[in-house]
């Protein structure tokens, strides 16, 4: 095959120019970044007049329109599809009025983290990389180690979310344990009734769906049973099964009841399982003193799943988890390429990709470093806090209006309740009653059921929901219920 240098030039030089076009110059840019900034602080400034939630799925429909093609379009038409088919759309994550889900995030310094990191584009994966972004995030994960009582040479991961991080604990466990793919069968995982779903799906992703799950029994504040967990193990390992693994929750995404994390580690310790506890939405709540209790024990976990997105207030994909054991969570994850042999010419810090599943990884370090230092620890101990006494406040101020049955005492900053009609089914009742709700969107909020009941959920995550949302709620429900 002949090349021929002087036509390839002239096609490079043809190419360059359109390829540049991805390269836009500072003019261009700074057009952007203004109208981008008017979109935002026009969504912001809208908030409180906004709905929580928009039923009408009839905007999405435009969005067919701007299918990929070979031409662009402007910015404005983007942003205008932006405002109409997306922000307009569903649920409004960033508005005081969503109590429906536990995510609460979306604090301002996180975008300007998001934003630096995606135009410096540092790969996060490996030290040799980005040895400042990776120190970064292990300092980070340092902070974390130290709020629960974790060893600083524990082993760490920022993660897209809770998912991720109770996968790699499952995995990890998995490992630890030096069980053979034969006895599978024989492991025994112990779950409450209330864990999250992400756990079952980890299971089954880890390769463990021949595992015995145990599904212990609740008290009556929904919280695991430890009188019924310690049977249980005791009876499995007299049976002659393999008990592996208890998962705890320290804040149910359901209810938000918290599992007894110190009476459950003496039965981790006692019969030398793997003891992982769940705290994506109730964790950060250790840094205010008064949980002090609920905390007990959390540093005899084996492993910690935690959401910055949830109670740091951070935007949506942004977990963590914690591993007391470093060398199991190394092992079970670190693999290395020849392309990448270059990479083990400094291991001054612990690679991200070596405790986790994914290799590329986005710098997600700048979204939670910066609203922590711009902002301090002081504003977010006093929003947790608030969202604490919101929730009983609510708790109480609804048991006000008459036939209303509440849940239990909310121990963090979920609530539920039902009305009781005299001549009606219950549960087909506060369906309509949520349906109404959720088709006003003023404010938004969700329902589950438990052993046949249906309850209405009032979860108070969002940092900018505050007193007058839940005085407009408790407002509503009496005028609908009057």
């Amino acid at each position: 095959m002949t090349i021929n240098s002087a036509q390839i030039l002239e096609e490079l030089r043809e190419l360059e120019k359109s390829s540049r076009l991805l390269d836009p110059d500072q003019s261009i840019r700074k057009n952007w970044l203004k109208q981008v900034d008017e979109y935002v602080t026009g969504f912001l400034s809208d908030l409180p007049n906004n709905k929580a939630y928009n039923k009408d799925h009839s905007p999405i429909d435009a969005i067919e329109e701007f299918d990929i093609a070979d031409n662009g379009a402007s910015l404005n038409q983007l942003l205008a599809l932006c405002k109409k088919s997306i922000d307009g759309v569903g649920i409004n994550p960033a508005s005081g009025g969503h109590m429906g889900y536990i995510p609460g995030g979306g604090v301002y310094p996180s975008a300007l983290g998001d934003y630096l990191a995606a135009v410096s584009n540092r790969y996060a994966g490996i030290f040799y990389a980005a040895p400042g972004a990776v120190k970064l995030e292990n300092m980070l994960i340092k902070w974390m180690c130290r709020l629960m009582g974790f060893p600083e040479n524990a082993a760490g991961n920022l993660t897209s979310g809770g998912s991720i991080s109770n996968l790699i604990a499952i995995v990890t466990a998995r490992d630890a344990a030096k069980v053979k793919a034969r006895d599978f069968d024989k492991l025994v995982i112990y779950i409450s009734e209330q864990a999250h779903h992400s756990i079952q799906k980890a299971i089954r992703i880890a390769g463990l769906s021949e595992a015995v799950i145990r599904y212990i029994p609740l008290d009556t504040q929904l919280r695991m049973s430890v009188e019924e967990l310690e049977n249980m193990i005791c009876e499995d390992e007299s049976n002659g099964l393999i008990p592996f693994l208890i998962n705890a929750s320290l804040g149910t995404t359901n209810t938000g009841a918290i599992d007894p994390i110190n009476e459950i580690a003496d039965s981790a310790e006692k019969h030398r399982l793997w003891f992982h506890v769940d705290a994506a939405y109730g964790g950060f709540f250790k840094l205010l003193p008064e949980m002090k209790e609920a905390f007990e024990g959390i540093n005899r976990a084996s492993s910690i799943t935690l959401d910055p997105h949830k109670t740091l207030f951070l935007p949506f994909g942004t977990g963590a988890v914690l591993v007391k054991d470093v060398k199991s969570v190394y092992q079970s994850h670190h693999y290395l390429a020849d392309y990448m042999q270059d990479t083990t010419n400094s291991q001054e810090e612990i690679s991200p990709a070596d405790v986790s599943p994914e290799l590329t990884k986005h710098f997600r370090g700048l979204r939670l470093w910066f609203p922590l230092k711009l902002f301090g620890l002081e504003p977010f101990r006093a929003a947790l806090k608030e969202k604490l006494l919101l929730c009983r406040y609510f708790y109480n101020e609804v048991q006000q209006i008459p036939n209303i049955e509440v849940g239990p005492a909310p121990e963090l900053s979920v609530a539920m309740f039902r009305f009781l009609p005299e001549d009606s089914d219950p549960n087909e009742f506060n369906q309509k009653l949520i349906n109404e709700i959720q088709s006003d969107g003023t404010v938004f909020l969700s329902s589950t059921t438990i052993n046949d009941v249906f309850w209405i959920r009032v979860a108070v995550v969002l940092f900018r929901t505050h007193l007058g949302h839940i005085e407009y709620l408790l407002e509503d429900l009496k005028n609908r219920l009057a």
